[in-house]
């Protein structure tokens, strides 16, 4: 449920916020069992210019999954428990899967055609940019002051890095290079699907 909610009480309200939990669970769990298999998984897995020219397609989307290590790692997790209490309840299991595709697709293509000297990345910050700007938006609908804050944030952070780059300490904190516009690139990615959401939300209810 989301942050700025009330908690329903007794079971049935417990099993509607725990459902709504699933999809976050599964990408945690994901990343933990690809942080499993050390530099050798992260090495076969992450986004690299050159094996995907080769033909290795698997890591424009693999890519997102692994990390640098532990500290970034639950760094990406922490995030994705905070998008999820701030808005994970704006939208569907399907639409959440919509954010997630075209956030990671848009992150890889971005790098493939845009910034051809990124040689290599790794990590799930470029998602969550868009998760939670796609959420933001979505919540419009329910909460248009706490979602529009949301969003002036998410913006004003972008904005920042595009012209003064990383955030003071999040190099250090996770544990190597932050790729800026792997971030832009997810917003990107999050305002698209939110767009299409919108649309079937949209068509849906003037039938």
């Amino acid at each position: 449920m989301g942050l700025f909610n009330r908690c329903d009480s007794g079971l049935a309200g417990w099993l509607r916020s725990s459902v709504q939990w699933w999809l976050p669970a599964g990408l945690a769990l994901l990343c933990v069992a690809m942080a499993a298999f050390g530099d050798a998984g992260r090495d076969l897995l992450m986004y690299d210019r050159l094996a995907i020219a080769d033909g290795q397609y698997w890591r424009l989307l693999s890519a997102h999954y692994v990390h640098l290590g532990n500290a970034h790692l639950l760094l990406n997790i922490s995030g994705l428990v905070v998008i999820w209490l701030l808005v994970g309840q704006y939208c569907s299991l399907s639409h959440w899967m919509l954010v997630l595709m075209l956030s990671m697709l848009t992150v890889s293509s971005g790098f493939w055609f845009l910034d051809k000297d990124m040689l290599w990345y790794v990590g799930f910050s470029g998602v969550l940019h868009g998760l939670m700007l796609a959420g933001a938006m979505a919540g419009c609908r329910k909460r248009p002051l706490e979602s529009g804050i949301l969003i002036v944030m998410i913006i004003s952070k972008l904005a920042f890095e595009q012209v003064s780059g990383p955030l003071p300490g999040s190099e250090s904190a996770a544990g190597g290079p932050v790729a800026v516009n792997a971030h832009l690139y997810g917003a990107i990615g999050g305002i698209a699907a939110a767009g299409l959401i919108w649309r079937r939300v949209t068509k849906a209810a003037s039938i």
